[in-house]
């Protein structure tokens, strides 16, 4: 289905009807991660995606989804990658080492696989603000990098 796409800000050229997209999914938080992917899935139907094209494959934690990413992202049937998660701030450092390795690592899985790998990690300083942003009054950021998948596939 060519066309624009639900947000209006991206125009899609090409035939979403034969995109494959792997949506990995950190189950940590899973409150959060659980709405985005809802988001996620519900984005990419409404532009065009087969819900039969859409795989889910679940990671323990926002760590892992470097990892998981590369894997999916490494099969020829995958178009796009689209990684879930979140991480809110607590009282150690663990927060920005965590933060850090998962955009470094979901770049490297772009650059590696030379496919769009999306990063849709919320990073927050507690829980309300995630789930503004799964949902809430900010929108759901899930549907935001399923949009921002399509957007790079038009590439």
């Amino acid at each position: 289905m060519a066309g624009p796409l639900k947000s209006g800000s991206v125009k899609s050229s090409i035939n979403l009807l034969k995109k494959k997209f792997a949506i990995v999914v950190a189950e940590w938080n899973e409150e959060i991660t659980e709405a985005l992917y809802e988001g996620a899935v519900a984005g990419l139907v409404a532009n065009g995606v087969k819900k039969s094209n859409i795989v889910r494959k679940n990671v323990p934690g926002t760590f892992e989804l470097s990892l998981g990413a590369l894997w999916m992202g490494e099969k020829k049937n995958i178009d796009a990658v689209i990684c879930l998660g979140c991480v809110i701030q607590g009282d150690t450092p663990h927060f920005d080492y965590i933060c850090q390795a998962v955009a470094y690592g979901i770049t490297e899985a772009n650059l590696k696989t030379r496919k769009p790998v999306i990063f849709g990690v919320l990073t927050t300083l507690n829980k309300q603000q995630a789930m503004d942003r799964a949902g809430g009054k900010f929108g759901n950021k899930g549907e935001e990098a399923a949009l921002t998948a399509i957007g790079m596939l038009n590439f």
